[in-house]
């Protein structure tokens, strides 16, 4: 096998957690692998163990001009961390490593799980970068428009490149929650990435409205990416937030206008409520919703909806069991995602000529 060199670039922790399995293997396997982040979040904690490279400083204004001004900064330094470091494939989720790819030479592939129709300036981020990528990899559930014919598609979820039971395993010591008391897990977004823009989700009303209902079944836990209200702080997430999937996992109900960590909670066989403008639009969370059924989508204004849901699914008896069924039968369905990416990547370009040929080799990694 020819040892490659492989730049990753890094938007956001949930890319950390897509790649990170799949880094560890290549790496065993004798490639070098270098990544590059943008400072997000707890990003910069999550990379500490690994050869990386930092593209930007603090957070952007929450505009659609600043959102485009850091994209073309980080492109630039990403464009020189590449020419030193000389990589022979990019990899990533994000815009960046597309742009750059045509000028400096280096073939590039995108890990994509939004349909590009999703909302008009997710389509025109699409038109403005897809047609540079190498090729683009996406799960069969994907819509990429136009660019169906550039993307090589797989039986799997990105989630599972970290939640499949081959990668992880919940520890119900992690959890620093009584192990007698029932408890929910609520999710607020800033909803402020560029595909977000327009979206509602969960304002500081309806939350208080749900943690009404469940502070009388069980604790509430509030993982939030913005401001809380002070009367909120007492359910602040307080455990290591390298914990919460372990936290996820053994939750009773989650509920978010986040898509990551509805599909997580899903995977993981914790019932879901999502609440946002993106219900129904996504093809991995309605194939989620509405064949396996791990989960409940709720459109934006459907408040009663949503709240009887929640009362619904708190007060379900054995429903933790019968969510476990149903993450068992997408387990029995889909692929290995993290086998998989490693074995693309170390073939590749071969590989997209044999999946192409013959999509039927992927199942290999079932």
């Amino acid at each position: 096998m020819i040892k490659k060199r492989l730049l990753f670039q890094l938007n956001h922790p949930a890319h950390f957690h897509l790649f990170k399995n799949c880094i560890r293997l290549l790496k065993k396997n004798g490639h070098t692998v270098l990544i590059s982040i943008k400072d997000k979040d707890i990003l910069k904690n999550l990379v500490k163990d690994h050869s990386y490279v930092q593209l930007s400083e603090g957070y952007r204004k929450k505009n659609l001009f600043s959102i485009i001004s850091s994209l073309f900064r980080r492109g630039v330094k990403l464009a020189k961390v590449a020419k030193d470091f000389k990589p022979d494939l990019m990899i990533g989720t994000s815009p960046e490593i597309g742009q750059i790819s045509p000028f400096i030479r280096v073939p590039s592939l995108f890990f994509g799980e939004d349909d590009v129709n999703l909302s008009m300036i997710m389509y025109l981020a699409a038109t403005t970068c897809y047609p540079l990528f190498d090729s683009i990899l996406a799960p069969n559930c994907v819509n990429n428009g136009v660019w169906n014919r550039k993307t090589t598609f797989y039986n799997g979820f990105q989630k599972l490149a970290y939640l499949h039971p081959n990668h992880f395993t919940p520890e119900r010591s992690k959890v620093k929650i009584d192990i007698s008391d029932r408890y929910y897990i609520i999710r607020f977004s800033a909803l402020t990435a560029y595909h977000d823009t327009g979206i509602g989700g969960i304002d500081d009303t309806l939350a208080f409205k749900i943690i009404s209902i469940l502070t009388k079944k069980g604790k509430v836990v509030i993982s939030s990416e913005r401001e809380l209200p002070s009367d909120f702080e007492q359910h602040r997430f307080k455990g290591d937030p390298s914990d919460m999937h372990h936290y996820l996992a053994f939750a009773d109900l989650f509920i978010g206008d986040s898509q990551s960590m509805c599909a997580e909670s899903g995977l993981l066989g914790t019932p879901f409520v999502r609440y946002n403008d993106f219900v129904g639009k996504i093809g991995y969370l309605n194939e989620l919703e509405n064949e396996y059924q791990v989960g409940y989508g709720v459109e934006v204004g459907n408040e009663e909806e949503l709240l009887n849901k929640i009362s619904e699914l708190s007060s379900m008896p054995n429903a933790k069991d019968t969510f476990n069924r149903r993450k068992q039968k997408i387990l029995a369905d889909k692929i290995d995602a993290t086998a998989f990416y490693v074995w693309f990547i170390e073939n590749y370009p071969e590989s997209r000529k044999q999946m192409k040929a013959n999509p039927d080799i992927q199942n290999r990694f079932l």
